[in-house]
């Protein structure tokens, strides 16, 4: 099954899924920064922090948009796509916390991207 006799919205889901995972990993992260000692304490702390529930609810709208693209392709198919956000959480990264992209990032991000062509064609 190829996936070129599909519309714009099964496109959206296969790409915006990874890309919300992705934005949920960097929100994670800066949830990290803000989070006290694992303890009762602690715990209670994160589960209010407001970039914490940021996180939770763009995983949630993900997974919800990966049900409906499931309908539509097979796991073995739509899966490989999880794969960008190998791809999408460094370039976040790099933009909103800094972090440097090297050679190796943009190697990799070939590499993972031509294995997607081919598990797809």
């Amino acid at each position: 099954m190829t996936l070129e006799n599909h519309g714009p919205a099964l496109w959206f889901g296969l790409l915006g899924t990874p890309l919300l995972i992705a934005a949920g990993q960097v929100l994670f992260k800066l949830t990290s920064a803000t989070t006290g000692e694992f303890g009762p304490r602690g715990l209670v702390h994160l589960l209010f922090n407001p970039l914490m529930i940021g996180a939770l609810a763009i995983y949630g709208i993900g997974t919800v948009i990966w049900i409906f693209v499931l309908k539509s392709v097979p796991l073995t198919i739509g899966y490989s796509f999880m794969a960008l956000t190998f791809c999408f959480i460094p370039l976040l990264a790099s933009i909103f916390l800094g972090e440097t992209l090297t050679l190796r990032y943009f190697v990799g991000a070939f590499l993972i991207i031509g294995g997607m062509v081919v598990i797809n064609s």
